[in-house]
């Protein structure tokens, strides 16, 4: 596969990825799907991991790839611009890659450390932030009645905190992929189409 294509599909790929960190990130403003005071969210909710990291900087380098991968095989296209246009793209694919590491670390956070919740006596605190990771809350599930409100924070957080963690895995590496990809078309050139001899 030619660099070109290969970076179409990368681009193709990214988008809906981006789509749903940003989706996730938003849901997690609503524990349970319930509106709450801002005061009452996670804390790493407002780092916007999913909807600046894994979304709006996941977003801009998927234009690009589509871009530099153009309507078919860049080996196909010469000049200055297309160069350009691969290295441009491969300096936004650095960006989405920081975009994706951003979001894993952020995700990771606060799958270790766990949701803002109501005890029972009308304070919101962070009833696992101390943990150890060998006493985490997320390997002793009946440590999870502890928080009464919002209802169901726990696996609410859980799982759209390890969805965000994957999506922001997945695209680091294809923002890394298209680092190597995009090198690869800047320096070997564009330029080796097969001229056909007529007779």
């Amino acid at each position: 596969m030619c660099t070109g294509k290969c970076s179409k599909c990368i681009g193709v790929v990214l988008f809906p990825l981006a789509v749903c960190a940003i989706i996730s990130n938003l849901l997690l403003y609503f524990p349970n799907g319930n509106v709450t005071d801002p005061d009452k969210i996670t804390d790493l909710v407002w780092f916007f991991h999913g909807i600046l990291g894994a979304g709006i900087l996941v977003i801009l380098p998927a234009f690009m790839m589509l871009g530099a991968g153009g309507a078919g095989c860049c080996a196909n296209r010469c000049g200055v611009s297309n160069n350009l246009h691969m290295l441009l793209s491969v300096l936004l694919a650095v960006l989405g890659a920081a975009g994706g590491v951003y979001c894993v670390v952020i995700s990771s956070l606060g799958l270790i450390s766990g949701p803002l919740c109501d005890t029972g006596d009308g304070d919101y605190i962070y009833p696992f932030r101390n943990d150890t990771l060998t006493d985490n809350y997320l390997f002793n599930q009946t440590t999870w009645s502890i928080c009464k409100k919002p209802e169901n924070v726990i696996m609410w957080n859980i799982v759209l905190f390890s969805l965000l963690l994957g999506i922001g895995t997945i695209e680091a590496v294809l923002c890394f992929i298209q680092v190597i990809n995009g090198l690869i078309g800047f320096i070997c050139g564009t330029c080796m189409r097969k001229r056909k001899v007529s007779i």
